[in-house]
């Protein structure tokens, strides 16, 4: 079984393209292959600045023979159909088999496909993947039609075994398939042949090419790490810098320079962002002051004074780049010590979304919703509001203008510089937390209310103007948010009541949207006050406007229906996130549907209780079998309450009672029926479910002994009620019936 060896040679691919392209070239050949008959042992997908590689072990020498049968007309069909089907199948008229069959004589056909060589089809595959191939960005260079990502020079295609290598032909525009390379652009020695990967990968090393990223990235990070400690330092590490640099150089070269004293009181994270975004050099920081004083960067090539050109080029880019960054950290400073008036000032003509108004509106509504958030978390309401009103404030400077990425951690910066409390510039950091599943979650309390703030104004915004996520489209990441929202309330214990700030702020947006006119404005304004008191949004606007005398402007009697709709589809949204979220976490579907289904249930924290409780309980052998007997009772009691068209829920009554289950269940109920009601009104529902499975006993003995169905009706009719015991109290756990199994 020979093996196959491609090498697509061309000008530099850029780096973020050159792992998916070789995972590309890797699927798309072993795909085409396999599909021709062509099997392999493996395949090893690599990539440089200048190539994309794939060897392939044990591949077949040639396709297999195939045999396919075909069912053409019956025996006596017309000529001319006859004469299609052997046109069709590619066969003579003596080739032709007659069988009986059920539906009568009919005529098969057998074809044989021999099979074809692997060179043959090795060429017909990687044609159709290089003209196919699916870069993000491509081009076309010269008369050809060829499109790539930078000008394709050459193709290395060749199959080898004992015997030696074989060169597929292969000719794409052009460009004829060979058995030579080359090495690096400025220390290799030019073309040359070779016989197999291994060859290939050697030679490739000798001319100061290392094919796989991985050893690439490696040999930086080693040379970079020993660099550092030699001197007393150490490197930040930033995986993503460095796969992006392992994918700059086929020859990494690792130099150390220092930064200029000029700098080094610059925050470490502006250096760091700075030196990594414009010049891709990796952050050595001392350890023993914290700050960052020294730079790595990779050069790709070896020079004659060991780098000492490269590096004194790179220090006079890096000063120029980090004056910039020197001269927007001392103009933001200056702001912020005035005050930073200036910058709140211009987020008031900052457009956060066209229908939702500036940055300025938002911060407001972030703000009052802070303020109703702090008691809850165990904020001061004054400083959690004066938090939320500066959390923004470094989207205006100069720094975050540069630099996106350090919004928030520049907040922190110049609220201190501004002389704010630790909670106001640990806030301006945090709020934007947690971006993502791992990332940490806020703790402080001022931090945590402006976090939740932030996004629940965010959430009920977008579902105010309609704009929420569909399918897999998310353009203002709601679900990122939403778990957001649900990661702070978790981790932090937090007992809200989501659906009352769901109320509050959806009215905030509409007063922002339709509050032009005194009376509208004045209404809803009421109507604030009435959630705030009451925190039920319904009764708050009947409340209101049913107190109102005059003529109500035509958007507050839409208002009754539109928002508590948008609410309780909000506090759905949150329910399917969460049942993402606690899925990873090992807890079932349904098991979370029956909680959901509970009153409360926009206090996450409850529900997760509830669901973790009886998450356990139903995987004893007391739960399951609890949960078959209140599936039983629950079904018995539904057929007969259709079918007599009454409702059986009360009038149980002992003394009816004839069989001893019959009444030793009464009395498990009477003891039972107490406890599970006192545990779940203290929200300790592991007790609550434990008293339940006392009950697994008793009613496992009733349906054994009792038919419940009895023939006398006073009989029939107690037991039903009894029945209508057990649904009660197993449903005021929780609605069981949505229970799988």
């Amino acid at each position: 079984m020979p093996d196959l060896l491609i090498e697509l040679f061309s000008e530099e691919i850029p780096a973020r393209m050159q792992a998916r392209a070789a995972d590309d070239l890797k699927k798309r050949m072993t795909d085409g292959l396999v599909e021709a008959g062509l099997t392999y042992a493996g395949a090893h997908a690599f990539s440089t600045p200048r190539r994309l590689t794939l060897a392939l072990e044990g591949l077949l020498g040639e396709s297999p023979t195939v045999k396919e049968e075909r069912k053409g007309p019956k025996v006596g069909a017309p000529e001319k159909a006859i004469e299609g089907f052997l046109r069709g199948a590619g066969i003579a008229r003596e080739d032709l088999e007659e069988r009986d069959t059920p539906k009568g004589a009919i005529y098969f056909a057998t074809i044989t496909k021999p099979g074809r060589p692997a060179a043959g089809i090795v060429a017909d595959v990687l044609e159709d993947t290089v003209r196919n191939f699916p870069w993000p960005k491509s081009m076309r260079w010269g008369a050809g039609s060829l499109r790539w990502v930078r000008p394709l020079h050459s193709i290395l295609c060749i199959l080898s075994n004992e015997a030696g290598a074989e060169v597929v032909p292969l000719e794409i525009d052009g460009i004829r398939a060979g058995d030579t390379t080359e090495g690096h652009r400025f220390m290799g020695a030019g073309r040359f042949a070779v016989t197999g990967f291994e060859d290939y990968e050697a030679r490739l090393k000798r001319d100061r090419v290392i094919l796989s990223a991985a050893e690439r990235a490696e040999h930086i990070w080693h040379d970079a790490t020993n660099m550092a400690f030699a001197q007393g330092h150490e490197v930040v590490e930033d995986k993503g810098l460095l796969a992006e640099v392992a994918g700059l150089v086929e020859w990494p070269v690792v130099l150390m320079g220092d930064i200029a004293e000029d700098f080094l009181g610059l925050p470490p994270e502006v250096l760091q962002t700075s030196m990594k975004e414009h010049q891709k050099f990796f952050s050595v920081k001392n350890p023993r002051t914290g700050r960052i004083e020294k730079f790595v960067t990779v050069a790709n090539r070896e020079t004659r004074d060991q780098g000492a050109t490269i590096l004194a080029g790179n220090r006079k880019v890096l000063f120029a780049r980090l004056s910039d960054a020197k001269f927007f950290w001392e103009n933001d400073l200056r702001v912020a010590k005035a005050g930073g008036a200036d910058w709140l000032e211009r987020l008031n003509t900052v457009t956060f979304h066209n229908k939702l108004g500036s940055q300025g509106d938002r911060i407001a509504r972030i703000a009052a919703l802070t303020r109703e958030i702090a008691p809850k978390v165990g904020a001061d309401s004054d400083l959690a509001e004066q938090a939320a009103r500066w959390a923004k404030a470094d989207l205006s400077s100069e720094m975050v203008y540069e630099f996106p990425e350090l919004q928030g951690l520049m907040g922190r910066y110049y609220a201190e510089a501004a002389g704010f409390g630790e909670e106001v510039a640990g806030a301006a950091e945090e709020h934007y937390s947690p971006l993502g599943p791992s990332d940490d979650v806020p703790t402080a309390p001022v931090s945590v209310a402006v976090a939740l703030a932030d996004k629940l104004d965010t959430l009920t915004g977008f579902w105010t103007i309609d704009e929420k996520p569909t399918g897999s489209k998310d353009p203002f990441a709601l679900r990122r948010a939403a778990l957001g929202v649900i990661r702070l309330v978790l981790e932090n214990e937090l007992r809200l009541p989501l659906d009352r700030f769901f109320d509050g702020q959806l009215l905030r947006h509409e007063i922002a949207q339709n509050g032009e006119d005194e009376v509208s404005r004045g209404l809803m304004g009421d109507m604030m006050d009435e959630i705030a008191d009451h925190g039920v949004f319904g009764a708050a606007v009947r409340t209101v406007l049913d107190a109102f005398d005059g003529d109500l402007p035509e958007h507050l009697e839409r208002l009754k229906i539109r928002l508590p709709d948008t609410s309780r589809d909000l506090l759905g949204f949150f329910h399917d996130r969460l049942k993402v979220y606690l899925r990873d976490q090992g807890i079932r579907h349904d098991v979370i549907d029956a909680c959901i289904a509970m009153p409360g249930n926009d206090d996450i924290c409850l529900l997760v209780k509830r669901a973790r409780a009886l998450q356990d309980f139903l995987g004893t052998d007391d739960g399951e079998n609890l949960l078959q007997g209140f599936k039983r009772a629950n079904n018995i009691l539904s057929q007969a309450e259709e079918k007599d068209g009454v409702e059986y829920s009360f009038g149980a009554d002992v003394k009816f009672a004839e069989e001893d289950s019959e009444k030793a269940l009464f009395a498990a109920l009477d003891g039972a029926e107490g406890a599970i009601s006192s545990a779940i009104e203290a929200e300790d529902f592991a007790p609550a479910m434990g008293s339940m499975a006392s009950l697994r006993a008793p009613i496992d003995a009733f349906f054994e002994a009792v038919q419940v169905n009895s023939d006398n009706t006073v009989v029939r009719r107690n037991r039903l009620n009894l029945l209508s015991r057990i649904r009660a109290i197993c449903l005021s756990v929780a609605d069981l019936a949505r229970i799988e199994g």
